[in-house]
């Protein structure tokens, strides 16, 4: 009877990413990018200037922050599967309640409490990739995870400008209905199928020919905190995603507010960008994450990074469509690569069952960041009168993000973590 759960495990673990997919469509895809099609709507409708769109961003980015961290610690201790149903639920309820928010101060509760549902959600699912594939195929699996957030983009940057312009005044209510009503489905189908490791079903991880590397840091029964909370290389993860935290949110907020409000696009030409890099972004797991298991997390964080910071500098400087498409492209292509090298580098540094734990950790330090790009970014904006700063400051924090990962230890190798983790 083992034997057979064994030969179905590979099976079931792409079940598993199938569905963690999902939430990553709703958690962030929606949940988060969604305001960024909507805003210019939202401002009109809510009488938002640059900075008031900026602090709806942040408090949502702060819900995002605390949960991160205390909803990776609630799936080590609980298991992935219950918190990150509940998470969802939770986004799917606030996203609803977004759309018929009446004032600042009710949208900022709602996008508060879509924050928190998105972080309770997105880390563990992420996280719990680690328990159902092997080092040998864990940074695709995270990677491929990751593209629920360009599927959203390719989805939503054409459709949402059509809702838009065939509902001028409400349409924007009914979008946020629509995204409420899908992240409550893939909440159901989360408790239905996620599993929290594949011994639950008695057999053993993906990527079975790397098993001897596979192991976990903790004793049984026991989680040794402190894999986490003291380890060097842990803190220095946080430091580097702080980084990506505070430049990709300055570019994916403010993306169709710049185009329409500076760059004299179409509300559904910029839509259409949008779709671009969602398109383009699809390529990023498969190929940067995939990648991290060849020539280490490290180099290929640097290597993302450098890319970010060329779109940011473009997406300022090059003030044609050219410049803008090609910045779209760039950013496309390596978009989501941070994040899903993150999670697998976690899983390389405490081994599976801290995964989620490590993970909400260092979320800690990339949703300070992010809390801050948006709110910096308008104040800049308004002062200004211009967002060209904001993605010039982007760019410099980029390339702050990519020496940063050149400096860290390899993170590909968990057998050399542990001993790293000892020291």
């Amino acid at each position: 009877m083992k034997r057979t759960l064994n030969a179905v495990t590979p099976r079931y673990a792409w079940t598993v990413l199938a569905v963690g997919t999902l939430v990553v469509f709703g958690a962030l895809g929606l949940a988060r990018f969604g305001y960024s099609l909507l805003l210019p709507s939202m401002q009109g409708a809510l009488s938002l200037d640059n900075s008031g769109a900026g602090v709806l961003a942040t408090v949502n980015l702060a819900g995002y922050l605390v949960l991160a961290l205390v909803g990776g610690a609630l799936a080590a201790r609980f298991g992935p599967r219950i918190v990150v149903s509940l998470g969802m639920t939770c986004v799917g309820i606030a996203m609803l309640f977004t759309g018929a928010a009446n004032s600042y101060f009710t949208a900022g509760i709602w996008r508060l409490l879509t924050g928190v549902g998105s972080g309770a959600s997105n880390v563990p699912a992420m996280g719990l990739m680690s328990a159902w594939f092997g080092p040998g195929l864990r940074g695709l699996a995270t990677g491929i995870a990751a593209t629920g957030t360009s599927i959203a983009l390719i989805v939503t940057g054409p459709s949402v400008p059509r809702i838009l312009e065939a509902l001028p005044k409400s349409g924007w209510r009914v979008t946020w209905y629509a995204f409420g009503a899908f992240s409550l489905l893939i909440s159901a189908l989360s408790a239905i199928f996620l599993r929290n490791e594949p011994s639950q079903i008695g057999a053993e991880p993906a990527d079975r020919r790397t098993e001897n590397h596979a192991r976990d840091f903790t004793k049984p029964g026991k989680l040794q905190w402190s894999l986490v909370y003291r380890s060097k290389p842990v803190w220095h993860l946080g430091a580097v995603y702080a980084a990506f935290g505070f430049s990709y949110i300055i570019y994916m907020t403010f993306f169709i507010r710049y185009l329409v409000g500076e760059a004299g696009y179409t509300g559904q030409a910029a839509g259409n960008l949008f779709m671009l890099l969602g398109w383009c972004s699809l390529v990023c797991g498969f190929l940067w994450s995939g990648l991290s298991d060849r020539i280490g997390r490290e180099k290929a964080m640097a290597l993302v990074f450098s890319i970010h910071a060329v779109s940011y500098l473009f997406f300022a400087l090059w003030t044609q469509k050219a410049g803008y498409t090609i910045s779209a492209v760039l950013f496309g292509i390596s978009a989501w690569s941070i994040p899903a090298i993150m999670a697998a580098a976690c899983g390389d540094v405490v081994g599976h069952r801290l995964a989620p734990a490590a993970l909400g950790f260092v979320t800690l330090f990339f949703g300070i960041g992010q809390a801050a790009g948006p709110w910096i970014a308008g104040a800049i904006a308004d002062s200004s009168g211009s967002f060209k700063g904001a993605f010039l400051l982007a760019a410099c924090v980029a390339g702050l993000g990519c020496m940063g990962s050149l400096l860290l230890k390899p993170t590909g190798h968990p057998v050399e973590q542990g001993k790293m983790l000892r020291e």
